[in-house]
């Protein structure tokens, strides 16, 4: 019998038990991470962040992401397996990111995955990243179900979502160029402070005021898409100006001039998406949901038009293992095929395949 198989066979017999045990593994950028759950519930989510060592470069830089992922890997799924008090003769189901993300870090987590799976001759099931993020929620929220409208918000992605059902997603807005986490990254190196940028936009723009002019992309449009280029070039522009006559002005007052408006435009379309679609739950996917901004303005306009608000607790807004064990149990529970060891990484992927 061969692994593929072997694999499927052992899937089918676990597919209704609310208790499977799994390990999961997330390496599609510049965060090795493993985690373990039983059913629902997380008995361990170890994060190995490279933030410091790309933070000189100003940006992730994917050759050196790779060799950290080699490095790393390892170590944070035996870290995993203590914390959760258990060996690998423990774990039923492994569940891997395969797409999207850099195709180089992407392959470490997918070949550990892989050779682990063989190894120990259980099922293998690929995850898409940005599902996985939607179901971090899950983990936050045991008793969030479909339907519910979401804000995936993130360095690469940025789109509102129909929740019909658990694997049932449309897409009803998204963006037309930049995404909103890229976006903050690129305004942040214009504004000479270090990687990652959104955050140390959140912290300048404490200090500032909302007192510059900023574009409205799709003014008066009635459509849910997101723009983030124009934005990007005004507040680029605008610096420059500056800089070339020689005037001064106040880089916390641009930071936070542009975050009111970038925060503004994901509130503002996600609200009139949910009342026009009559939902009633709001939920946030992606490491821009760990804005405080986002969340003090979601939550005010939530409570305005009586819809209610979720979000992921900061540590599982960005990436993490977490969200992709709670993505892997949905996947086995909705009858998911195995995937075999011929599974490859993928740089691009549809949002929802």
């Amino acid at each position: 019998m061969s692994y593929l198989e072997l694999a499927n066979e052992k899937l089918n017999k676990l597919r209704d038990r609310k208790d499977i045990v799994i390990l999961a593994l997330e390496s599609s950028c510049d965060e090795t991470a493993c985690a373990i759950m039983r059913g629902k519930e997380l008995l361990s989510n170890v994060v190995a962040s490279q933030i410091e060592i790309h933070r000189r470069f100003g940006g992730v830089v994917p050759e050196i992401a790779s060799r950290n992922h080699t490095l790393a890997v390892e170590n944070v799924v035996k870290e995993a397996l203590v914390k959760a008090n258990m060996t690998l003769s423990d774990i039923e189901v492994i569940g891997v990111t395969y797409g999207a993300g850099l195709l180089g870090a992407l392959l470490v987590g997918v070949s550990y995955a892989k050779s682990l799976a063989y190894s120990l001759g259980i099922p293998l099931i690929a995850v898409n990243h940005i599902k996985g993020h939607i179901a971090a929620n899950y983990i936050a929220c045991p008793n969030l179900k479909p339907p519910y409208i979401c804000l995936i918000a993130s360095g690469g992605h940025t789109a509102i979502c129909k929740v019909q059902d658990y694997n049932q997603i449309e897409i009803i807005g998204t963006t037309v160029d930049d995404a909103c986490g890229e976006a903050f990254d690129k305004v942040a190196r214009c504004l000479g402070l270090p990687y990652p940028g959104g955050v140390e936009i959140e912290k300048l723009a404490l200090a500032g005021e909302c007192n510059i002019d900023m574009p409205i992309p799709f003014k008066g449009e009635d459509h849910f898409n997101f723009s983030y280029s124009g934005l990007k070039t005004a507040v680029i522009n605008y610096i420059h100006n500056k800089e070339q006559k020689d005037e001064e002005f106040n880089k916390a007052d641009v930071a936070a001039s542009f975050q009111n408006r970038a925060i503004g435009m994901l509130v503002d379309n996600t609200i009139r998406a949910t009342l026009k679609n009559g939902y009633k739950t709001i939920v946030i996917a992606g490491g821009v949901g760990a804005n405080k901004l986002l969340r003090a303005k979601m939550s005010e306009e939530g409570e305005k038009n009586n819809i209610n608000v979720i979000y992921p607790p900061l540590n599982l807004c960005t990436d993490n293992a977490a969200m992709i064990a709670s993505e892997t149990r949905i996947l086995v529970e909705s009858g998911v095929s195995c995937s075999d060891i011929d599974l490859d990484g993928s740089a691009s992927v549809r949002i929802f395949d």
